[in-house]
């Protein structure tokens, strides 16, 4: 049966967080390992954040007898509670976790993101044109696919938690290839509907199926930094992207197809071909790597045994389920009723309208300014050269501070300043003046990463963080779908009953984020109010009888 966790423990430096943690530890478990008790003490210290007093604590042996996985975990083999490391041995260990793990989830989100990008490069080679569309049934498309995209977040969830995750994200990668390849066929808008929708439907719960599967790797804090270098690669996709459609749309008039056929048709071929690839490179967990075409596996046993234990000890809750386990409707509804996730939710709601209506309509707002398709492509690359040093800085920041909405914050602070001078800016200015401007707004600070691994670190259970993962995102599409709507054809080319409305919005968000602040200070100081009054044989009464769960503990 899952194993109960104590109430939080509201630490003043990590007042954003609300997550079931181990009581305090003063002090490190014994071990027959080659370290004396002073070294095992200061090693301990490292992993636990503490270790002063002497071993063998009442609370470490608390810990213990309560945190200790269930039989059904896949990685109840390899659990030490008296298991010590050197920081050493963790850092190189980490490193090869990039290489083998964090990187191949970067290759395959690029992959993700370009075939859904490239519809911006294919709109710069007038293919709204070339098949009888305008503005009005782009929207439509863009609105089809988003709808689609969200409705699938917790389905595709609840498959990856049943199946695996390292089984289902190759299998969508290579089924929405089919459909990226099938754009070749778009004649009109019923095509073009069809193939919006199936793209949203196989495309939607993939982010939250890869962030699933690299918390099994990482730490909370470890997850944000590796989760910015998630979305950097999605930078990098679009620069790539961009350069490859200023080469791949001059086919136009080859096989006499247009030059966004060519696009649609190659970079589906590639991104199928990354598919097959991670169905068979991707393993299951840290201590199932070993397959008949790699009978040796990545990891000796002893780093198997650091990175579970180091994932445990940051959050004991992820052994309360195998990651062959489905979830069942009433944990789904426990879930989506846990008001501790809601301020998330909306932020990654309103937050991200604003720089998604003005990316939905870059390209086209560059072509409308005169400059040609390769110029338009081109252009395009410095504002996500800006947003991955913003990304990185975020997140990097949020982690050496240990503060997380404060760089939250500075998202929506920025596009509120942009707006107001997009809004105030004369139409007679000149057209690099507009484009710069633009990019600025898109070069923005992206929260996104942070949010995610604060929605994880806060949901306090497996089952809440597969159902948490996935309604955020769809929160985050939401606003996408939105987005698509904001800016209307009575409005352009300048669109400034449109800005104002994402001027607003942008300063509605800033009103969230301090909201949320504040929130999670109230119920950490609750919480901690109750759990550090106790004693520990109270405590470990109410381990034994509560029925509170997750990050009601």
């Amino acid at each position: 049966m899952a194993i109960p966790a104590p109430p939080v423990v509201a630490n003043p430096n990590l007042t954003e967080v609300i997550t079931p943690a181990p009581a305090p530890k003063d002090s490190a478990p014994s071990s027959p390992g080659s370290y004396d008790d002073k070294k095992q003490n200061e090693l301990y210290a490292y992993q636990y954040g503490t270790g002063q007093n002497s071993l063998n604590s009442s609370d470490d042996e608390l810990d213990a007898k309560w945190y200790e996985p269930p039989d059904s975990y896949e990685s109840k083999h390899r659990w030490d509670p008296r298991a010590t490391w050197t920081p050493e041995e963790e850092n190189k260990l980490r490193r090869r976790l990039d290489l083998k793990v964090a990187f191949v989830a970067c290759i395959c989100f690029a992959a993700l993101q370009l075939d859904r990008g490239n519809i911006s490069n294919a709109l710069s080679d007038n293919m709204l044109a070339d098949v009888g569309l305008t503005t009005k049934h782009y929207n439509y498309g863009m609105t089809i696919f988003y709808l689609c995209f969200l409705s699938a977040e917790l389905p595709s969830q609840m498959i990856s938690k049943k199946v695996g995750s390292d089984v289902w994200i190759p299998i969508q990668m290579m089924l929405w290839s089919v459909v990226a390849i099938a754009q070749v066929g778009i004649n009109g808008k019923s095509s073009f509907y069809a193939t919006r929708a199936l793209l949203g439907l196989l495309e939607g719960g993939f982010i939250a199926d890869t962030i699933l599967y690299l918390s099994y790797y990482y730490t909370s804090a470890e997850l944000t930094l590796r989760l910015s270098f998630f979305w950097i690669s999605y930078t990098a996709t679009n620069v790539i992207g961009a350069l490859l459609a200023a080469g791949l749309l001059k086919l136009r008039g080859h096989g006499s197809m247009e030059g966004w056929r060519w696009l649609f048709m190659l970079e589906g071929i590639v991104t199928f071909l990354i598919g097959v690839w991670a169905f068979f490179y991707l393993p299951a967990s840290p201590t199932q790597t070993a397959k008949w075409w790699r009978p040796k596996g990545w990891f000796t046993e002893r780093e198997e045994t650091i990175i579970v234990n180091k994932v445990l000890r940051d959050d004991p809750t992820k052994s309360s389920m195998h990651n062959r386990e489905g979830l069942s409707l009433v944990d789904l509804w426990r879930s989506l009723t846990d008001y501790d996730m809601w301020p998330l939710y909306l932020i990654g709601l309103v937050a991200f309208i604003t720089p998604s209506t003005v990316q939905a309509y870059f390209t086209l707002t560059l072509k409308n300014l005169k400059y040609t398709t390769l110029q338009t492509n081109l252009l395009t690359i410095p504002s996500w050269i800006l947003f991955a040093i913003g990304n990185f800085t975020c997140a990097y920041f949020s982690k050496k501070f240990n503060s997380r909405l404060l760089f939250i914050l500075v998202q929506p602070v920025w596009h509120l300043i942009f707006m107001i001078v997009l809004v105030t800016l004369p139409d007679t200015t000149g057209r690099w003046v507009k484009y710069a401007i633009l990019t600025l707004v898109q070069g923005y600070p992206y929260c996104h990463p942070i949010l995610v691994s604060m929605n994880s670190m806060n949901a306090g259970s497996v089952r809440t963080r597969t159902v948490a993962s996935s309604v955020y995102n769809m929160f985050v599409q939401a606003a996408s779908l939105v987005a698509s709507n904001v800016y209307q054809p009575s409005d352009s080319p300048y669109y400034h009953k449109g800005n104002r409305v994402l001027a607003a919005l942008s300063a509605a968000s800033i009103v969230l984020v301090l909201s949320a602040k504040l929130w999670y200070i109230y119920r950490n100081n609750q919480k901690s109010k109750i759990w550090d009054s106790w004693t520990v044989q109270e405590k470990e009464d109410y381990l034994k009888t509560t029925k509170d769960k997750g990050n009601k503990r």
